[in-house]
């Protein structure tokens, strides 16, 4: 499926914020074949201070406004949902390809636990459906392979949604380096947060974003690590992207922030009440 609407959702929904806040902060996110963070996981904590609106920002009432007919009740129709939804090489932009495998296992949901290690598990009961897909901008011209990750989660409520925000936020304070898999680690994460209406960002109802350091036993490091995540009434919307030798911090968030428009402009048109 092939996006038509990226271009013009950036210049007309506040992107250019998202842009800025991907290249100065960033919480964990998804990874390659879905063995690493969806951006939150596990159990449901008190929320903290960090996770409550601003002063100011209006909560009342979500950008996204779904229909209630057309917002998924079951597995089965989530599922379907997010193949509609989920980003392909195309949402990123030229020269992004297929990871394999590209799909991650159906029934899994990465789990940072007190260790600072990411596990996979059951998805909790609240998660109605979960999808990772990987990609990569090959390695060319004295770069390294660029490895991209797009998340879709939907939520039975929107409180489920917002709980996972929160997680995430908290993540990436309580473990600011974190293990992905045996042989990548991530650390020095920073996180950002604003809420619809803060610093032009009128693209969800929620966004974070996360940086850092990437290392991998096959590409060294420390390279370039970007995560963003939105949340959007029930549903979550995450992208990664992990850096390689020659790749930098504005040639990541580029890939990143036309993936997550790309899936927005798609989740509008899949669930938004019609004229």
């Amino acid at each position: 499926m092939k996006d038509h609407g990226g271009a013009d959702f950036l210049r007309g929904h506040g992107i250019p914020a998202l842009v800025s806040l991907l290249l100065l902060t960033g919480c964990s996110g998804g990874t390659d074949e879905g063995s690493g963070p969806p951006g939150g996981a596990g159990r449901e904590p008190s929320p903290s201070k960090a996770a409550s609106p601003a002063p100011g920002a209006d909560q009342s009432r979500g950008v996204l406004d779904a229909d209630p007919a057309r917002l998924p009740r079951d597995r089965a129709a989530a599922r379907a949902l997010i193949g509609r939804v989920a980003a392909d090489p195309d949402s990123f932009g030229p020269g992004v390809v297929r990871r394999t495998p590209y799909e991650s296992a159906p029934d899994t949901w990465p789990v940072l636990g007190a260790d600072c290690v990411w596990r996979l598990a059951e998805p909790p009961d609240g998660v109605l459906a979960t999808l990772t897909r990987s990609f990569e901008v090959p390695a060319e011209g004295g770069k390294g392979p660029l490895r991209l990750s797009a998340v879709v989660t939907v939520h039975r409520t929107a409180d489920g949604a917002r709980w996972e925000m929160a997680r995430s936020l908290e993540e990436s304070m309580r473990c600011p380096a974190q293990r992905l898999r045996r042989d990548e680690r991530v650390d020095s994460l920073v996180s950002g947060v604003l809420f619809s209406g803060e610093g032009a960002q009128h693209t969800s109802d929620d966004s974070l974003t996360e940086s850092g350091s990437y290392h991998a036993t096959a590409l060294g490091g420390p390279h370039p690590y970007l995560w963003q995540q939105a949340q959007s009434g029930p549903f979550t919307l995450a992208v990664t992207g992990k850096g390689a030798a020659g790749r930098t911090e504005p040639e990541i968030s580029e890939l990143l922030v036309h993936a997550i428009a790309a899936m927005l402009v798609r989740l509008e048109a899949d669930v938004e009440k019609q004229d």
